[in-house]
């Protein structure tokens, strides 16, 4: 999980890094669990852009990740730690008892060669899974679901984990990686263990053509768009925005404006706002 910086040779190595990929011990994917994704580049049914700043990157095929963990009591063994492209997680390759492969998130300290298992009763150790309810208080985990039954929806992302703070009734009390403090069902399954592959928020992008790799089209400032374009555009020269404060293309708040439903169904789970 180390990261490698370049030298400045060209301008593009200039402040560059990536990662080491230490962790990885495998370079082709399993045939069975991929396959193949169409690139909308942001574009919906009709054509429209919906999602903008995306468009291009390389060609990439999907691993089915299992965020369920449903395969209860069946002892899954480690056999290799590869790369995704698709998330900035590494994934893991486990075969199974029964002669089943799958692909999880990879957690962190996980070595080839271990097992884990998903069970109600499973010891608390690093890549095993299991409800809520049967967790003590200080765990930390991830790929945490929202309802039962509902796969792994939260805490995915490399290097992030939630820490289980409080029991009572039929919720747990999780602080979720943004700050969030929030209330979940003590049924719904959680995976022991923060996600690997930590040091990804600490990479530098380094040029625009890796941004280009990755999918991800130039962004243009709204103040230097045209009024037809942007709420912030027009004006003679190097104007400022005209507003009191920043919106977004589509006229809602921007830059620290709170944008969540005031009445949303979950709003009354959330002990404390993120921050």
């Amino acid at each position: 999980m180390g990261i490698r910086f370049y030298k400045s040779y060209t301008p593009g190595t200039r402040n560059r890094s990536v990662s080491e990929f230490i962790e990885v011990t495998s370079t082709k994917p399993t045939k069975k669990l991929t396959h193949f994704i169409h690139k909308s580049s942001g574009r919906n049914s009709r054509g429209v852009i919906t999602s903008r700043h995306r468009g291009g990157g390389h060609k990439r095929l999907y691993r089915n990740i299992d965020f369920y963990r449903n395969k209860v009591g069946v002892v899954g063994k480690v056999a290799a730690v590869e790369y995704d492209p698709n998330r900035n997680a590494r994934i893991a390759l486990l075969h199974y008892q029964d002669g089943e492969k799958r692909y999880i998130v990879y957690p962190r300290g996980l070595k080839v060669g271990e097992a884990v298992v998903s069970d109600i009763k499973a010891p608390v150790s690093v890549g095993n899974s299991m409800p809520l309810s049967s967790m003590p208080l200080g765990t930390e985990i991830h790929n945490v679901e929202l309802r039962p039954g509902s796969g792994g929806q939260l805490v995915r992302a490399a290097g992030t984990a939630a820490q289980l703070i409080a029991k009572e009734g039929n919720f747990v009390t999780l602080r979720l990686p943004s700050g969030e403090v929030r209330l979940i069902p003590n049924a719904c399954w959680a995976t022991v263990g923060q996600v690997g592959n930590a040091d990804a928020s600490n990479l530098t992008i380094g040029k625009a053509g890796r941004q280009r790799w990755l999918g991800r089209r130039p962004r243009v400032r709204g103040v230097v768009m045209n009024p037809v374009d942007h709420p912030h555009g027009g004006g003679e020269g190097r104007a400022p925005i005209g507003r009191s404060h920043p919106v977004t293309p589509w006229g809602r708040p921007a830059l620290g404006e709170r944008t969540r439903r005031a009445k949303k169904y979950s709003g009354s789970l959330i002990v404390r706002r993120r921050k």
